[in-house]
């Protein structure tokens, strides 16, 4: 493992196909993509992270920046020989977008779900995300989960959704990997790069989503040249987890077009 890469933890499912790598958000690690890992490995080599300072991965060793996580997400793929579809979710999409101006040619495409441009767009949308760390250190991660989970998903989801994704978060955040993230979405304004990105993109976001919401993804989807724009019906900021059957459908006809996946094998999704 290259020095960028040491201590980062991995889920990984599929031995064929293009790789696809899963970028989770700032609440979360890879067990936001179990739906994924499960039905997309039939047609894609899934590489879920923790990112650096998250659950099972390392602390980095000094504060990580936007530019340090995109440049560990490029460092993964670099040591799998290839190039990738980057599916970033939230903050994870912040990464694959950055990932895609500062590494483009590591980039096939991108799927950004439930993103923006950045906290850094509005200033009190950066206070508030900064302050989030002293949040997390005053009340520690089950109580900073049980009071943030509620709000990723849509009003009518199951319980038991809401209990996953509460569980998930309270063993998945801690200080200060946390508060780099944190920092790196309250520093980050990627609206003057977006033009710049080649990759097709297909943009998503949950009909409901009461975090990000849909103006800061069409504000992506508007900026970036081969975009194609989705609403994840009866879904909110987490999609990809509250209605993975209509995500991953999305996911796999695009990479149907960017990967020439053949249709034959699309035949399980519909």
């Amino acid at each position: 493992m290259s020095a960028r890469t040491t201590g980062i933890h991995v889920e990984e499912a599929g031995d064929r196909g293009p790789l696809l790598l899963c970028l989770h958000g700032i609440g979360s690690s890879s067990a936001a993509f179990a739906p994924q890992l499960a039905e997309l490995s039939a047609h894609a080599r899934v590489v879920a992270w923790d990112a650096p300072g998250y659950a099972r991965s390392a602390d980095p060793e000094t504060p990580y920046g936007l530019d340090d996580y995109a440049d560990a997400a490029a460092a993964l793929i670099r040591e799998r020989g290839t190039s990738a579809h980057v599916l970033g979710v939230s903050w994870g999409g912040v990464i694959a977008l950055r990932l895609a101006t500062r590494h483009p040619g590591l980039v096939d495409s991108l799927i950004v779900a439930d993103s923006s441009p950045g906290s850094g767009t509005d200033p009190s949308r950066a206070e508030a995300m900064r302050a989030r760390a002293t949040d997390l250190a005053e009340v520690g991660p089950r109580a900073f989960a049980e009071a943030r989970g509620p709000r990723l998903v849509s009003p009518d989801a199951p319980e038991e959704l809401v209990r996953r994704v509460v569980d998930t978060m309270a063993a998945s955040v801690r200080l200060p990997g946390y508060a780099y993230a944190a920092q790196s979405m309250a520093a980050a304004d990627l609206r003057a790069e977006l033009p710049s990105i080649a990759a097709p993109t297909l943009v998503l976001c949950g009909e409901h989503d009461r975090v990000t919401g849909v103006e800061a993804s069409q504000a992506i989807a508007g900026a970036i040249h081969k975009t194609a724009y989705v609403i994840v019906k009866d879904a909110g900021h987490l999609a990809n987890q509250e209605q993975p059957e209509r995500f991953d459908a999305w996911v796999l006809s695009h990479l149907r077009i960017t990967a020439s996946i053949p249709e034959q094998e699309l035949s399980s999704c519909h």
